[in-house]
């Protein structure tokens, strides 16, 4: 683990938040792999524009991926606002699921500090490229005007998950039609991603887990708060030794929605090649 200090101490001496504001580059020697700043941050990063909006493909969701992050816009005065796209029917055995789910995240949005709480109730794990809905996402973007968009990244597992992913990037594209220009930024909720940003949240860590509590009717399910408290965890291993636990983000710029998301994913996987 010496090593590991050291590599962290040396690396962020040289990192200077790539391309600005902790932004990836894409062009990169031809000769040798980019080295580690280039695949991770090394340092914390300040909250991004509010407004914000984060679209949840199912309640909890906004809690497990960046709970934290959603505390500390409460303490810095951000203005967030949920969305939960779908009913999340299929997240348990019991007949009164559905309305159990509106009932955690009614309470989890309240503690996070959301202002609005908006409940699509589309059927679970059927979510796809459906422009009824890219249309609705897009209306709520141009009705907000939020200075960030949050949506999971897309290389997560669940396709509910990925699905949202293309929803929401699809919406920012049509959007800008309309002179809406908000930051598109991908959160991490059960894997991780390739990332560029990353926030602090030691102060908020355990607040987060007492939020990530109120959702029993999924604990029941699996060890989440656990998984997602050793995804957070891991989020530090770049950071300086004071940080304890860390949300990861990919933070892109605008002018990335000139491409389509598929494109977008390519190009940032190619950075690890």
């Amino acid at each position: 683990m010496n090593q590991v200090k050291k590599l962290k101490n040396s690396m962020a001496s040289l990192y200077t938040l790539a391309s600005e504001d902790n932004r990836i580059a894409f062009a990169r020697p031809s000769v040798m792999l980019n080295p580690e700043h280039v695949l991770i941050p090394f340092q914390a990063s300040p909250l991004p524009a509010g407004p914000w909006i984060v679209f949840a493909p199912h309640a909890d969701d906004e809690t497990f991926g960046m709970g934290g992050s959603l505390l500390k816009a409460r303490r810095e005065g951000v203005e967030t606002h949920l969305v939960v796209l779908t009913d999340g029917a299929l997240g348990g055995e019991r007949d009164d699921l559905v309305d159990i789910r509106r009932q955690e995240v009614t309470r989890a949005a309240e503690r996070l500090g959301i202002k609005t709480l908006h409940c699509w109730s589309e059927p679970d794990r059927s979510l796809g490229q459906d422009a009824r809905l890219i249309e609705k996402i897009a209306n709520m973007l141009i009705e907000l005007a939020p200075g960030s968009v949050f949506f999971p990244a897309p290389l997560e597992i669940h396709p509910d998950h990925r699905a949202t992913a293309f929803l929401v990037w699809s919406a920012l594209q049509k959007s800008r039609n309309e002179g809406v220009h908000p930051t598109p930024i991908a959160y991490e909720i059960g894997v991780q991603n390739p990332i560029n940003y990353l926030i602090d949240i030691s102060a908020q860590s355990e607040e987060k887990k007492q939020v990530m509590d109120i959702y029993a009717s999924q604990n029941s399910e699996n060890n989440y708060q656990e998984l997602v408290l050793a995804l957070d965890k891991g989020r530090t291993f770049s950071l300086p030794e004071e940080v304890t636990f860390a949300e990861g983000f990919f933070y892109f710029k605008t002018e990335d929605l000139d491409h389509s998301l598929q494109e977008m994913t390519h190009r940032i996987v190619d950075l690890y090649q």
